[in-house]
């Protein structure tokens, strides 16, 4: 079955939802079988309230912009967002913070949370702290860890920030999905788990007479740095 992804990202006026912070951008990107789609959401929404300057400061989005712009409240948008997300896996970079913004939107206007809505979240915050503990495992060390050019990102923008997040994800998880895409790429997309051929045990090659001579060679040397026969040659008559 085809696996569709949305990797998401929003913008708020602040960092609670329990004290009032509303959202007021939300981006999404579809995925499917680890290609890009083409099919994004993308909406801004008014908060009914006012932005800090220390939000704004983030995001660069002003309630000025926003009115001038005619952006409706989340209640007018919420069932359009909720039809994009259901039954996604949501790749999300702090996943704890937007899940917790979209279920308190859908909330308020008598919508299911994102778990109602059959969705699996994946966190590429917790994936970064689990592969590189220790380090920084912000979305910008990131894109500079996997070379993702982020010189379009002037603000912590929400559709940008779902691009970047999209080469970085891919990026964190080649290594699990190289040989499945391309085993897939060379059938058309059509091989299954079932059809895939199983590991072929590899070929041994023998040194050649040449190769076996310095190799000789080489033990001769250390044997005689090491004033007698050496330890790793000795392993190999006894095993012989």
């Amino acid at each position: 079955m085809a696996r569709r992804q949305i990797i998401l990202d929003t913008e708020t006026t602040g960092f609670d939802p329990a004290t009032g912070d509303r959202m007021i951008e939300f981006a999404g990107i579809e995925m499917i079988n680890r290609r890009l789609t083409g099919d994004a959401l993308h909406l801004y929404m008014h908060p009914e309230r006012d932005i800090p300057e220390g939000a704004v400061a983030v995001h660069g989005i002003t309630l000025e912009k926003l009115e001038a712009e005619n952006a409706p409240p989340f209640a007018e948008v919420g069932q359009r967002i909720a039809d994009y997300l259901r039954g996604a896996e949501l790749i999300i970079h702090n996943a704890k913070f937007d899940v917790g913004f979209l279920d308190m939107e859908f909330k308020r206007i008598g919508l299911p949370d994102v778990k109602e809505l059959g969705c699996e979240v994946t966190d590429t915050l917790a994936m970064a702290r689990e592969m590189f503990p220790g380090q920084k495992a912000s979305l910008d060390a990131l894109c500079t860890r996997f070379e993702v050019d982020r010189s379009k990102r002037v603000f912590h923008g929400a559709l940008i920030d779902c691009e970047l997040l999209a080469e970085v994800y891919l990026a964190m998880t080649r290594s699990q999905f190289s040989l499945v895409d391309t085993l897939e790429a060379d059938s058309g997309g059509t091989v299954s788990a079932l059809s895939r051929p199983r590991p072929q045990f590899l070929k041994v090659q023998a040194a050649s007479p040449e190769e076996c001579a310095e190799h000789e060679a080489y033990l001769d040397g250390l044997d005689q740095a090491a004033g007698g026969r050496c330890a790793w040659r000795g392993s190999l008559r006894e095993e012989a």
